[in-house]
């Protein structure tokens, strides 16, 4: 018959028993009020426009959505990438060329999320 040989899984230093403070753990609940103050926050109009989402043509009169805005875009619209990330414009460093509309609609972006509010 073999022995068995008993081990401390414990003592072993990769496994480390993991403990737990119940007294720290606090059940927090939403009260009235703080449902009030959620579902006015999710009914506020967004202070900022969604950023615009780019195209490519492909083909006559037909576009299809890209990954992102080009860098000549960027470049045409007057936008660096310093700015296209504070705005949230999608940026892929991939794609060759500008697409005109994709560049009017950066600048009319870029311009009205310059006007205060």
């Amino acid at each position: 018959m073999p022995e068995k040989f008993e081990t401390n899984l414990l003592a072993d230093p990769c496994i480390q028993m993991a403990e737990e403070d119940v007294t720290k753990r606090t059940m927090t609940t939403w009260h009235k009020r703080d449902w009030q103050q959620f579902y006015e926050l999710a009914r506020r109009p967004w202070q900022r426009h969604r950023p615009p989402r780019p195209v490519y043509p492909t083909g006559l009169n037909r576009v299809l959505p890209a990954q992102g805005f080009s860098l000549s875009e960027l470049d045409d619209a007057g936008v660096d990438l310093d700015q296209a990330e504070r705005l949230g414009l999608p940026v892929d460093a991939g794609r060759i060329g500008a697409y005109g509309p994709n560049v009017t609609v950066l600048r009319d972006f870029v311009r009205s999320s310059r006007q205060p509010r």
